[in-house]
């Protein structure tokens, strides 16, 4: 345990290859036990653990009303400087701990989940450190794992990896609220959609989500906060951002993506972070980018304390379960339902919204709520529903939602109605899915 304990205190800004990185997760858990949580999620092609550790007060399981949040990084093998701040990250939250109040107060508050490779196997087949592309990429098998996940908007035909499958049923598995995942080879926070079709607005170069707002706001929250993000300027003269931002789909198209699927599947908000312009730098420059996005690694994290959350239950105080919470005017093709204890976590700027709840074979209520900014507060205002009892052949039925090309439905329908009723053309489709 020494040893461990050793080794959790020596993070050098170096690359830390897979028995290294294992070394260093399995010493800060073992230096910290009552704040981390260690567990993989499967295993590479290869055979490699998948790690991650998780931070916070209670880091061995979920607690009613607290967010879950994670990183993910090192997707494609040779973008790396993600893996590595990752770590410094982890080492920055169990150290300032107890010492640093903000700090404090955002572990008290928050779940948060890191796992600082999703592709070792690719990280450990790239030999020598290159800015350019390299087979490293994919996984084992040469597969793009951020090609690799199903599509809302046509049939995806590639073979699920074993990295892909073991992240959507980490997804599946918890009630992840924010995200995002880090990348390499631009300077930009890109968020969904990255693919779209003409009722999402492909047509006019721009895929729009229903929380595009949030989006935008997410993105600008990490560019804001980077050391030089915001300035838009990117890597050459001929790719630009303004503020260190865009649209997916209209930086380029792309099938499979994990962003997506995180929002349309996982009711996660996942943004891209594309952190140096130089997939693979040399080692010496790590200290640099860890200076980097030091402050807006943290400052994103607390926007998973935006909006609204709560619980439905019966009138007995039982939590009711798959039951569907969304904002009035903004609904979701495959629709937002309760964990297993009944929580909602809806991410909303500050503002006044309809939140509708609708526990299948009851009547739909409804709420006003005027949400501030609470994220320096640690917590998203509170609104609870409470329903009538409701028999267990209503708790059995689940709004089941298809790993199907969802807005394939949604541009056959546009194809007969003008664009003023695309909001309607979405209830309709939500309505036939919760049926």
């Amino acid at each position: 345990i020494l040893c461990l304990v050793s080794a959790a205190a020596a993070l050098d800004f170096k690359y830390h290859h897979s028995k290294e990185l294992e070394e260093y997760l399995r010493g800060v858990h073992a230096a910290y036990p009552s704040l981390t949580h260690l567990y993989s999620i499967g295993r590479s092609v290869e055979g490699r653990d998948l790690w991650v550790l998780v931070l916070g007060r209670f880091p061995t399981h979920h607690k009613i009303g607290i967010p879950e949040f994670k990183y993910v990084a090192n997707m494609h093998g040779d973008e790396t400087v993600g893996r590595e701040i990752l770590l410094h990250l982890i080492d920055f939250l169990v150290t300032s701990y107890g010492h640093d109040p903000v700090i404090t107060q955002l572990l008290n508050n928050t779940r948060i989940h890191v796992m600082p490779t999703m592709n070792p196997d690719g990280f450990e087949a790239t030999e020598v450190p290159d800015c350019y592309y390299t087979r490293g990429r994919y996984n084992r098998n040469g597969e793009d794992l951020n090609r690799n996940f199903p599509d809302a908007f046509e049939n995806n035909s590639a073979s699920i990896q074993p990295e892909t499958r073991a992240v959507m049923d980490w997804i599946k598995n918890e009630t992840f609220v924010l995200s995002a995942n880090l990348h390499g080879g631009a300077l930009v926070a890109s968020y969904t959609f990255d693919n779209g079709n003409p009722v999402t607005g492909s047509l006019k170069g721009y895929s729009r989500s229903p929380d595009d707002d949030v989006f935008i706001h997410l993105a600008k929250t990490y560019s804001s906060n980077h050391a030089s993000m915001y300035k838009g300027t990117g890597c050459d003269n001929r790719q630009t951002f303004s503020g260190g931002i865009t649209n997916g789909y209209s930086w380029y198209q792309l099938e499979g993506g994990m962003q997506d699927y995180n929002y349309v599947w996982g009711q996660c908000f996942e943004i891209t972070l594309e952190l140096s312009c130089c997939k693979y730098p040399p080692a010496d420059q790590l200290e640099k980018f860890w200076g980097d996005n030091k402050v807006a690694l943290i400052e994103y994290i607390k926007q998973v304390h935006l909006g609204v959350k709560g619980q439905v239950t019966d009138k007995n105080g039982n939590p009711i379960p798959n039951t569907i919470v969304e904002v009035k005017g903004r609904p979701h093709v495959c629709p937002y339902r309760t964990n297993e204890q009944g929580e909602y976590f809806l991410l909303l700027l500050p503002g006044t919204y309809v939140i509708n709840a609708t526990v299948p074979g009851l009547k739909s209520m409804l709420k006003t709520v005027e949400i501030p900014d609470n994220t320096g507060n640690f917590s998203a205002l509170k609104q609870d529903f409470s329903f009538p009892e409701v028999s267990d052949q209503i708790r059995s039925r689940v709004a089941s939602c298809p790993k199907t090309p969802l807005y394939q439905e949604l541009t056959r329908a546009s194809a007969a109605v003008k664009p003023t009723v695309h909001i309607l053309v979405l209830m309709t489709v939500t309505l036939v899915i919760f049926k």
